[in-house]
């Protein structure tokens, strides 16, 4: 159950457009450590702003209080088949580098999620981002106090079995993968 590459307008690496954001994880599957080391090594070398480095990672196996953790932060939608993946990783960014607030930080943690993802999936792993998650409870549950803040969690895992799913997951997984063209996106082509 993979969708099709996506339409693109223009050539792109393939591993860019065989990427999709499942919902759908083995909940049997143990995380593949070796890929999921190397999905956290592309994250490292991301691009950063001065070389500032302003992400940090929280890693949480299925099965481990963590994992439980991050789940229960989870919102509505989201808890009803997250924690089925074999992982889950919450990227954060620092506030201030040198005592000095860092306004790219979320930007530049942005960049390390994508390096992540677009490793994962080259290392056949599948991922899907959240924003849907309360953040208070993720600071919590991993003492991020005021020099920390979650930018987005990902489930990590193995693709699961779409005829195991819910209608509603079936549903998602089905729809055509879209994308509004560029020159939408473009303010200025001079």
């Amino acid at each position: 159950m993979t969708p099709s590459p996506a339409v693109t307008d223009a050539p792109i690496l393939d591993v860019l457009a065989e990427r999709w954001s499942t919902r759908i994880f083995d909940p049997n599957t143990p995380i593949d450590e070796a890929a999921l080391a190397s999905a956290l090594e592309a994250a490292r070398w991301a691009p950063s702003a001065s070389n500032t480095q302003p992400w940090r990672f929280v890693v949480a196996r299925r099965g481990t209080p963590a994992h439980a953790a991050i789940v229960d932060a989870l919102m509505d939608f989201n808890r009803t088949w997250a924690g089925d993946a074999g992982a889950f990783v919450v990227f954060a960014a620092t506030a201030t580098h040198d005592g000095k607030p860092m306004r790219w930080a979320a930007y530049d943690t942005g960049q390390a999620a994508a390096y992540f993802t677009v490793q994962a999936h080259a290392s056949g792993l599948y991922t899907h981002q959240m924003g849907g998650f309360h953040r208070d409870a993720i600071a919590a549950a991993f003492g991020f106090g005021d020099e920390l803040a979650a930018v987005t969690v990902m489930a990590v895992g193995a693709l699961g079995d779409i005829a195991t799913a819910s209608e509603a997951l079936r549903e998602r997984e089905l729809t055509p993968r879209t994308r509004r063209p560029v020159a939408e996106s473009v303010v200025l082509d001079a």
